[in-house]
């Protein structure tokens, strides 16, 4: 009987074909609607009257006009500018508002006079801006002294008190149940987002924000566009005014106080980045009721005024950083570093013996 000794030949698997790995990019509309999510969730747990119809409508409300000067900011920001003065030009609207309807005039002509007044103040930052070659953040500051001093003055130190029935109801009424505020900023909200995706304007403004010096050789406007963000973000800061002299039933140069971090905040927490270029208003609208839910929460639980803007402060610092200093890239390559260290401490597994036991296999037996 003859044997033969065989060794097993392993099976070599085909290489499987490369697949392109498609990275899911994180960007900030996802990282908007998350946080919208969560800070939903927190004010759910956090009080049982967060969810309530009446509550709602406060936030919505109070929102509208932070929204209405957080679209106003966008226009700034979009060209890698900051507008300081947003709030007290809101609030010098308010006591124009009602010197004039005081005196006898009529809600329109107070309207017109009243925007038009502070789109000059928004014009009087952009030649500061654009000519005088005054930074952004200092030209703005100055004109937030101005406009809430010459608003202190006018007024006589006392706050005017609003009671033209016709004001009152075009911005403090309901129209079909709707707080006319809320019809308003989502009017804003609405035009604003058609002009920058669709007029000439709004693709300027984004290519002056991404490279100024790109559209200054193309020859773009670039002056010109820059005046028309700051004249821009007067008139609109103005309706806030409307708005606010609306709501309050009164003219006084002590409103808006801080309502250019609110702006500001809610500006960078809809992913329009500092450095200019991107962002949208619908964001900045969805990042101005993400703002009024923090603070919502915070009034709902008694927290005090004073650690309310220290909160502002830090949701503004992980904003920008989430935004404009690219902290999500930062954080998923952080995540994979970690990730690419790990697999290289993790003990290799032990290699299988080479040699494998050798088979005998017997001959079939020949038939006669």
């Amino acid at each position: 009987m003859s044997t033969t000794s065989t060794q097993p030949t392993t099976a070599v698997p085909e290489p499987m074909p490369e697949r392109r790995r498609r990275g899911v990019r994180i960007g900030p509309q996802v990282y908007l609607v998350g946080v919208f999510i969560a800070v939903a969730i927190v004010g759910t747990l956090a009080s049982p009257y967060f969810l309530t119809v009446r509550n709602i409508e406060n936030i919505v409300v109070a929102a509208s006009v932070v929204a209405v000067l957080g679209v106003a900011q966008f226009f700034v920001v979009v060209t890698r500018g900051i507008d300081l003065s947003v709030g007290s030009i809101a609030a010098l609207a308010t006591v124009i508002a009602a010197v004039m309807l005081r005196q006898g005039n009529g809600v329109w002509t107070t309207i017109v006079v009243t925007v038009m007044s502070c789109a000059f103040c928004g014009l009087v930052n952009g030649v500061l801006v654009v000519y005088a070659r005054i930074t952004p953040f200092v030209a703005t500051l100055a004109m937030m002294s101005i406009a809430r001093g010459v608003a202190f003055i006018v007024q006589v130190g006392t706050l005017i008190v609003i009671s033209n029935q016709e004001f009152l109801q075009l911005f403090g009424g309901r129209s079909a149940g709707v707080p006319n505020v809320v019809i308003i900023a989502l009017t804003v909200t609405v035009v604003a987002a058609f002009a920058m995706k669709f007029s000439p304007l709004g693709r300027r403004l984004y290519a002056l924000g991404g490279n100024p010096e790109a559209a200054r050789l193309s020859g773009l406007p670039v002056n010109r566009d820059t005046l028309m963000a700051y004249v821009t973000s007067g008139l609109l800061a103005g309706l806030a005014g409307l708005m606010l002299a609306g709501r309050l039933s009164q003219g006084s140069s002590l409103v808006g106080q801080g309502y250019e971090l609110d702006s500001i905040a809610a500006t960078v927490v809809g992913g329009t980045s500092l450095f200019g270029g991107t962002g949208d208003p619908v964001s900045t609208v969805l990042g101005a009721l993400v703002i009024g839910m923090i603070g919502n929460i915070m009034n709902l639980m008694g927290i005090q005024s004073e650690p309310q803007l220290v909160i502002r402060g830090i949701v503004i610092l992980l904003a920008v950083f989430l935004t404009s200093g690219r902290g999500i890239q930062r954080i998923r390559d952080g995540i994979a570093t970690l990730l690419r260290r790990f697999r290289r401490d993790v003990p290799a597994p032990e290699p299988e013996p080479i040699d494998a036991p050798v088979k005998t296999i017997d001959a079939p037996t020949p038939r006669p």
